[in-house]
This record gives structure tokens, C-alpha cells and sequence, in this order.
């Protein structure tokens, strides 16, 4: 008797749950303590981080196990979560370290542990730490999220590929204490949710260990056989072509459908980014979030304003994504763009009596330059450059060495982690 091919059956388990609309989470990238601290200030509800170890961020400056400690304690006096990224794919001799490593995350109070190998997520649970699993692990499918569920994982990351509609499905077949996070903003990755060798097979940096080499973002161009010594551009431009090199991801004029789609938590990409990056986006989805929750004719009638601070840093161009269809050759980045805004420091401290503020220089800036500050709750101060002194008081006409102190007078009133940048 033939045997019958073996068919998957749906079950009742799809029965299909209403969509419960709730402020989700803006979650920000943190690739240091001071990242941490600018996400915080500017309106980040929670943070992901990475150690010296086990993330996938290897050229991120990361925190220590002090640094750890304290960001965690700065982060917990403002009510914002840390999320610590262990989402290596391991080899068993990373599980020596391993355990002790999740201990000191145990005891420093972290919230959770991204991670994408089921051995690390399961030692993680075995050790009492949350996890949300990473985008990484591939989640296309409500079946794939149950499963991490039943195992008890607290939340995962929507793979990268999945549209508005996939993510709302998913969500309406998930029990509620599933949390679904999802990338709104930030750099994209020419690979399947990131899973890439061409970094290795091409420089020897393995980006499945946290030590990309970006060889997508590379300018290429085509060699013929016999001569090999005479290179044909395959340009856009006379900038040259980056074939490979997605647009930046960014979902600022969307977020009302991505609220609709279920996700508890809006994921910024960026730990290796600035303070200015950090600063800028938090501040722009801070705002947008909260007029839309606020009233949604409030939102729209702001989303030129948000999008065009997003203009004021650096990126490839911008794109949807898989949001709403799938990505056609509109949504890579062929030519190089350049930046709008240099950042040039960021605020110390602020003399209400003497009105005078203290910069830490990022940038050189000089008398007579036209800048402007970033403020927490998103809004931005003008200001010209008219008189400066160092931190002595001896006058100087520009800042041009690396986190040097400036000082000089303004009648707006700032405060420490504001961002200065000035137009190009």
C-alpha cells in the first residue's frame, strides 16, 4: 500500500485574536555609555547594549562590567530598560565563559539577553534572565514565535522581511504576553536577516561573530578575464556604483501602521553610530510616537518636520523596507550621499545665572558659525557664533581639538546630553 505524503494540518490554535493598541516601546541602540546616557535624554524607553563578549557588534566600543553596572543603575533612576545583545551563533568553547558571563548580567540587574542560538537561550532562561530573540534566529511566521513562547522567550524580533500585514498576522495568532519587536529605523543588511559570509570569505572578518566588514557597502567594479589589470566601472555616477549597499531603513512616515500591526517595541539600528545618530532619531520617533498616541491629526501634520531632522545625519538614502512590498532596485544605495549636518558637540552643563553654556567639541567649530542644539524633547535652538572662551576663560576663536570645553553665552536654557551640530 503507497504511503501517504505527509501534510502539514493547521489547527485550532489559529484562531485569530483582536489587536490590542497600546504606546509601544522605543527602543534605541546604546554602543556606549555615553549612547546610553544621550538615549536616555532624548526619550529612549529602553536601550540595547552589547559587552566585550557574545554580541554581534565586535567593533562597538561595548561596555565592561563596570560600565554595565553603572549604565544599567543610570538607566533604572529614569525608568528605561537594557537589553543586553548575545546574539553570537556560539561554539562550544564559548560556553566556558558563558555562564559566568550571564551571572554577572543576573546580578547587575539587566532586563533581558538577545539571543539567536537555542543553546544560548536556553542557558540564559536556565539562569532566571528574559529573553527576546534576536532577528537572527529568522522569526517569519507565527508558528516560529510560539515556539520560542512555549520555550519562554518573552519577546522576538521580526525578521526583517516581513511586511506590515506578515507582522499584524503573526500578532493576531500570538497570545498577548509575546511581546513582537520590529527595526523602524537604521541600516540594512544585503543578506537574509543578516546572515552573511562575504565579510569572511573576503576580509577574514566573520560577521556572524560580531566583526562585519561591510564588504556590501564597497565600490565595485568588473574585470574581464584577459585583463585582469584594467577595471570598467559599472557606475551610477561618476561617484562610482555600490551594488550591494541597501538604503537605510526608515519607517518615520509609517509608524501609525506599524502602532496597527501589533508591535510592542520600535527598534532604532545603530551601536556603532554617534551621539548626534543616537540623539537625532530617539528624538524624532520620541515625538512622533507620542503626538500620534496625542491625536493622529497631529502626527500628520507633523511628518516633514520629523523626516526632516532625520535629514540631519548621515545615511544612504532612505527606504521602506519590506514594510509594504518587496524591495526593488529603487531601495539600494548606488551612489554615495553627503552629510547635511556636522555634529560638533555635545553639552556639558548649563549656567542659568550666568547664562553660559560648555561644550565638549566633536567637531571644529569657529566664531562666526551659524549653529544649532538639539534639545531632549526635539526641538532645536539657532545660535551664532559671535565670542568663546576654553574652560580657563582665555578667549579663543575655534574649537578645533577633540573633546576639547567651550564656553560662551546663550540666552536659551540647555541641558547635559543636548547635541550641537551646524548645517554643511
Amino acid at each position: 500500500m503507497a504511503k501517504t505524503a505527509c501534510r502539514f494540518e493547521p489547527k485550532k490554535i489559529e484562531n485569530r485574536r483582536r489587536i490590542i493598541i497600546k504606546k509601544p516601546e522605543l527602543l534605541a541602540p546604546a554602543g556606549d555609555l555615553e549612547k546610553l546616557k544621550t538615549a536616555a535624554h532624548f526619550g529612549a524607553d529602553a536601550v540595547y547594549v552589547g559587552g566585550l563578549k557574545f554580541g554581534l557588534r565586535a567593533r562597538a566600543k561595548n561596555f565592561n562590567p563596570d560600565e554595565l553596572e553603572e549604565g544599567v543603575a543610570y538607566a533604572k533612576k529614569r525608568g528605561v530598560k537594557v537589553y543586553v545583545a548575545a546574539n553570537v551563533f556560539a561554539r562550544d568553547d564559548d560556553f566556558y565563559d558563558m555562564t559566568e558571563y550571564f551571572k554577572t548580567l543576573r546580578e547587575i540587574g539587566v532586563n533581558a539577553v538577545i539571543a539567536s542560538d537555542p543553546a544560548v537561550i536556553s542557558l540564559a532562561l536556565e539562569m532566571g534572565i528574559d529573553v527576546h530573540v534576536s532577528v537572527q534566529a529568522n522569526v517569519t511566521n507565527w508558528r516560529s514565535a510560539l515556539f520560542w513562547r512555549n520555550i519562554g522567550a518573552k519577546r522576538v524580533v521580526a525578521a526583517r522581511e516581513l511586511s506590515f500585514a506578515d507582522i499584524r498576522n503573526m500578532r493576531v495568532h500570538l497570545p498577548p504576553s509575546l511581546e513582537i519587536e520590529a527595526f523602524a529605523h537604521g541600516a540594512m543588511c544585503v543578506a537574509y536577516s543578516g546572515r552573511c559570509f562575504l565579510s569572511s570569505y573576503m576580509t577574514g572578518r566573520d560577521a556572524n561573530a560580531g566583526n562585519c566588514s561591510h564588504a556590501c557597502r564597497w565600490e565595485y567594479a568588473v574585470v574581464e578575464k584577459s585583463r585582469p589589470l584594467e577595471k570598467m566601472p559599472i557606475e551610477e555616477d561618476e561617484r562610482g556604483a555600490y551594488v550591494m549597499s541597501s538604503k537605510d531603513l526608515c519607517l518615520i512616515r509609517r509608524v501609525p501602521e506599524l502602532i496597527r500591526a501589533g508591535v510592542s517595541s520600535l527598534k532604532i539600528e545603530g551601536r556603532v553610530k554617534s551621539p548626534h545618530y543616537v540623539a537625532t532619531t530617539v528624538a524624532a520617533y520620541r515625538r512622533a510616537i507620542d503626538d500620534y498616541f496625542t491625536d493622529a491629526a497631529v502626527y500628520e501634520r507633523n511628518k516633514d518636520i520629523y523626516m526632516n531632522e532625520l535629514m540631519k545625519i548621515a545615511d544612504r538614502g532612505f527606504t521602506d523596507g519590506f514594510a509594504v512590498k518587496t524591495p526593488s532596485r529603487q531601495d539600494y544605495a548606488y551612489e554615495k550621499r553627503d552629510r547635511a549636518y556636522a555634529f560638533l558637540g555635545v553639552v556639558q552643563s548649563y549656567d542659568e545665572r550666568a547664562k553660559t553654556v560648555v561644550i565638549e567639541q566633536r567637531g571644529k567649530f569657529c566664531i562666526g558659525d551659524k549653529v544649532e542644539f538639539l534639545r531632549a524633547n526635539g526641538s532645536v535652538v539657532t545660535h551664532t557664533l559671535t565670542e568663546m572662551s576654553d574652560d580657563e576663560g582665555t578667549p579663543i576663536e575655534s574649537a578645533p581639538r577633540a573633546k576639547q570645553l567651550a564656553r560662551f553665552k546663550l540666552d536659551e536654557k540647555l541641558s547635559r546630553y543636548d547635541i550641537l551640530r551646524k548645517r554643511l
